[in-house]
């Protein structure tokens, strides 16, 4: 998909939203856990209820490993059934060296079909590149994220030029592909930051976690990260799946996409993208 399909599909949805499956079996509604494959059943309910307003999906892998083998089965199934038209994102995290690398991105791009990996840039360019060999494919690398141990490394300034770690990340990355294979995870929690990121990376799509259950703030993301392509895709996880328990769950986590979408509608009409 390049970036003008997936800009093509804002436009169409009038949305930039990614849903985040992060389906915990311990969370989901009772009535769907003498199910044969809960998971997949919660995802079906979740996905029909939400792709009118989603332009992307992104499972959290942790969710479905720790399950071993049917949390896998799980998966597969559910990459199957998102309809092909609309983003996916493995939110796998990896990061290793060359050749294991190359077996992750066969693993997610050729095997799964995803359209995006989630990555850690730790180990450097090598472990990096495998990724970027598949075209109309993404590399999403970590360069800041929500959670509050992004201060322990991602703000250290460096030696060199006294740069932040997380703006060496963006400024040598950058470097290694172009905004037609890699985005950048920039968490929404942190939005005074985003004006200057733009600043090294006008042109790449951020994937933006944090807006919903940990209270980033919308409008303070699409001030600043907006760019002619929107350039946003903003993931919403607990606030959307979980957004009841109820036998009506799936209405419910509807309701809070379509919120949420119409939202983001307003933020791109007043951008003038829409």
């Amino acid at each position: 998909m390049t970036t003008d399909e997936i800009f093509n599909l804002i436009k169409e949805k009038k949305s930039f939203l990614c849903v985040g499956l992060d389906t915990d079996v311990s969370k989901i509604p009772e009535h769907l856990k003498n199910e044969s494959d809960p998971i997949f059943t919660f995802n079906k309910a979740i996905i029909d209820a939400t792709i009118p307003y989603a332009i992307a999906y992104k499972p959290n892998l942790a969710f479905y490993e720790s399950e071993g083998s049917k949390g896998w089965e799980s998966l597969q199934k559910t990459m199957e059934y998102i309809p092909k038209n609309v983003f996916t994102i493995a939110d796998a995290k990896r990061g290793d060296i060359g050749n294991t690398s190359e077996k992750y991105a066969e693993a997610f791009f050729k095997k799964m079909g995803f359209d995006a990996i989630t990555i850690s840039p730790y180990m450097g360019r090598d472990a990096i590149e495998p990724y970027l060999k598949y075209s109309g494919k993404y590399s999403i690398i970590l360069a800041i994220t929500s959670n509050q141990g992004a201060m322990d490394f991602q703000f250290l300034p460096t030696a060199i030029d006294n740069k932040k770690l997380y703006e060496k990340v963006l400024i040598r990355s950058s470097r290694w592909g172009t905004e037609e294979n890699m985005m950048f995870v920039v968490g929404a929690t942190r939005p005074e930051l985003i004006k200057e990121i733009r600043e090294i990376i006008p042109n790449h799509f951020l994937l933006v976690p944090g807006v919903g259950a940990q209270g980033g703030s919308l409008e303070e993301i699409t001030k600043f990260g907006m760019n002619p392509k929107c350039g946003l895709i903003v993931n919403a996880s607990r606030s959307i799946i979980y957004a009841s328990s109820s036998k009506n769950f799936a209405t419910d986590a509807g309701s809070e996409a379509y919120r949420m979408q119409q939202q983001m509608k307003n933020m791109l009409e007043l951008h003038h993208l829409i």
